[in-house]
């Protein structure tokens, strides 16, 4: 099992939510997040005044996936967030160790699915 999570442009949630959803995932988490990378932020001008934004506004999801699928919704993740410009995002996958469905009690790849 992977946790996999994505961090990318607002504008580009609903095609990722659905990309993921096509790719094989059963539920996602989601969270406004603020952050840069090697864009370091930018310029922008309010009412006649310029002030730097470093910290620019990010869509976090978070995604609970068994090994057969990692790959595909990576993949789903990758082709519906880029946008072929600077601050597309990142996408990190982590070994899962345990998943308790607190419902019912399912472990592991049964509290995954449906």
């Amino acid at each position: 099992m992977k946790f996999i999570t994505a961090v990318f442009k607002p504008s580009r949630l609903d095609a990722v939510l659905d990309a993921v959803t096509a790719a094989g995932a059963s539920g996602v988490t989601v969270s406004e997040v603020r952050g840069y990378g090697r864009q370091q932020g930018k310029t922008e001008v309010y009412r006649g005044a310029e002030y730097e934004v470093k910290l620019l506004p990010k869509v976090k999801i978070d995604v609970a996936v068994g090994d057969g699928v990692v790959e595909n919704v990576v993949e789903a993740i990758r082709s519906a967030a880029n946008t072929d410009k600077i601050g597309d995002g990142k996408i990190f996958v982590y070994d899962l160790g345990s998943v308790t469905r607190i419902r019912t009690g399912e472990k592991d790849e049964a509290a995954l699915t449906n």
